[in-house]
Formats: structure tokens, C-alpha cells, sequence
């Protein structure tokens, strides 16, 4: 791969800090609440989450004008989930996709498949997590 950017961060685990090496990302890191942590800061999942959803909303607006389809007013919301599984931790992901009312049907599941084809984080999942696709 001919890399175009490389983004850095360093934690020290899931109770301390995140920091980017340009300093613009330096957030607190907590358990959550449900894992028995106090919820005092954010967590890898949320981070994946967000990371994911703008990946994914980013590649949609690639894709939709290829396909010559207007998607201003899509949004997306990646749900990421920490469970355990054979080797003991994992994670799945529902990714939910709203389209505007111009895009639903076979259109735009065309173009969310096409998407999470293209999608660099969805290539990065791809036979490691189980991702679902939603189409609201």
C-alpha cells in the first residue's frame, strides 16, 4: 500500500488517556458504567464507533458520486459491541444507515452494499468482525 496519511496515538489502557502525536486528540479513557468502570471517559469502542461511522459516511458520499446519486443527507451510526467469543474478547458491529427518502429501496441498497465494498475500515473488518447493515 503507497500510504497517503498516517495518523498516531498512543494509550496506556482503557482507565488513562488517549493522545494523538499532534496533540489534537487527547481524551480521557474510562471503563464504561455496564463493564463495572465509572464511565468517566471515553472507551475504544466508542472511539471504533465514531471512527468507523465517518469512514463509512466518507466512502458513501465516494461511492453515491460514481453512482451518480446525491447523499448530503445520509447518515450513519456504527454500533459497536464488546462480547466475549472463543478466544475471549470480540467485537460485532451494526452499522445503520439513514438514507433520504429519494434513496430508499433497491437504489440504496445498492449503493450501502457498494459502500461497505469500498469503505476502508469495512475492507479492515471484513472476515475478522461480524458486520451487519441496516438501512433505516
Amino acid at each position: 500500500m503507497d500510504a497517503l496519511y498516517t495518523a498516531a496515538a498512543t494509550a496506556n489502557g482503557r482507565e488513562g488517556r488517549a493522545v494523538s502525536s499532534d496533540g489534537r486528540l487527547d481524551l480521557a479513557l474510562a471503563m464504561p458504567e455496564p463493564l463495572g468502570g465509572n464511565g468517566n471517559g471515553t472507551n475504544p469502542e466508542q472511539l471504533f464507533a465514531a471512527g468507523y461511522a465517518a469512514c463509512f459516511a466518507s466512502a458513501m458520499a465516494n461511492v453515491g458520486r460514481q453512482m451518480k446519486l446525491d447523499t448530503k443527507d445520509v447518515a450513519v451510526t456504527a454500533e459497536v459491541s464488546l462480547g466475549k467469543d472463543d478466544t475471549g474478547f470480540g467485537l460485532a458491529v451494526v452499522m445503520r444507515v439513514e438514507l433520504p427518502d429519494a434513496l430508499v429501496g433497491e437504489t440504496g441498497r445498492q449503493l450501502v452494499e457498494a459502500t461497505h465494498q469500498f469503505c476502508p475500515y469495512s475492507k479492515a473488518t471484513r472476515g475478522n468482525i461480524d458486520v451487519e447493515l441496516v438501512i433505516e
